[in-house]
């Protein structure tokens, strides 16, 4: 059976490890061709002269795919938009932008370096901006000369941008960021064909594993909710034509459940109990869209 991406280009950011990785290799195995993009670096940022970028492009071209890797700094204005280059030299076009890189160096406010600030928000808020920006003006050229795309762009936040946490003062202030600038994308590129959504993923990463290494512990057995890989379907239908009645919304993924937010409050959910097909995902996410619009009851006094 054909995939829900069959034809599509994609560029995936961060996709050398945890959420990228499973994002890069779900849209893969979904029929897209993907740009695997990923600078190498620890989870605090700093360079590790590792390659894993080259690793995940392999494994997709191993099991059948197409895939070209990359090493840009995505927010490095002049090498992200090299990077949109890439994705249209290697494949003809660019339809689907995952914004996924990011990395943490947390600290509570009263010990908060200025250059811990700067760098957390530069990689997470900074490269999802350059991102976009050449993203769009590449739509934009393209419906302009009469070939629009119906493109898709799939930012990452988080469940600390939506509601804080602790110690994540950087961290949190870019990911609302990422909301906020979600919803203006939405806005702006709506009339070119693409609609921009994003993501509050919760899953056991590197990024993970030190905080909040209790709660995302794998069990022994059954399902395990905080495997990476669950959040990927979710992000496959929202890169995909499908998905064209959706844009400028959160979704909140966790094990099963999809919540779709509002505003920084949580709003209806469904938790399946497993791992999505992302081919159930639309219906899923538009009954919750549905229930989140029927009025609140009124009673008699």
């Amino acid at each position: 059976m054909a995939g829900i991406l069959e034809g599509r280009v994609a560029v995936v950011t961060g996709a050398g490890r945890g959420l990228g990785r499973e994002h890069a290799l779900e849209l893969a195995s979904q029929g897209a061709r993907v740009v695997v993009n990923d600078f190498g670096v620890s989870p605090a940022g700093e360079g590790t002269g590792e390659t894993p970028a080259e690793a995940v492009a392999a494994e997709i071209v191993a099991a059948g795919g197409q895939a070209v890797a990359n090493g840009a700094d995505v927010a490095d204005f002049e090498q992200a938009a090299a990077l949109i280059h890439q994705a249209v030299d290697a494949f003809g076009a660019l339809d689907v932008l995952v914004n996924n890189a990011g990395f943490l160096r947390d600290r509570m406010l009263v010990n908060a370096e200025e250059s811990e600030w700067d760098a957390v928000v530069r990689v997470h808020l900074k490269g999802h901006f350059a991102m976009l920006r050449h993203a769009a003006a590449y739509w934009r050229a393209e419906a302009k000369a009469g070939r629009p795309r119906t493109a898709r762009v799939v930012n990452t936040t988080s469940g600390a941008g939506l509601q804080g946490s602790i110690g994540q003062g950087a961290y949190s202030a870019a990911k609302a960021g990422i909301a906020g600038l979600t919803l203006v994308a939405a806005a702006e590129l709506e009339r070119y064909g693409v609609t921009v959504n994003a993501i509050a993923p919760s899953a056991r990463t590197r990024m993970t594993e030190g905080p909040f290494a209790d709660a995302m512990a794998a069990p022994e057995e059954g399902f395990d909710a905080m495997h990476p890989g669950n959040v990927a379907p979710v992000v496959a239908w929202l890169a995909s034509e499908d998905a064209a009645d959706l844009t400028g919304r959160v979704l909140e993924v966790e094990g099963g459940k999809i919540c779709v937010e509002e505003a920084w409050r949580h709003g209806p959910g469904v938790d399946l109990g497993s791992r999505w097909r992302a081919a159930d995902v639309g219906g899923a996410v538009r009954g919750l869209l549905a229930k989140a619009a029927e009025p609140e009851p009124v009673y008699g006094t």
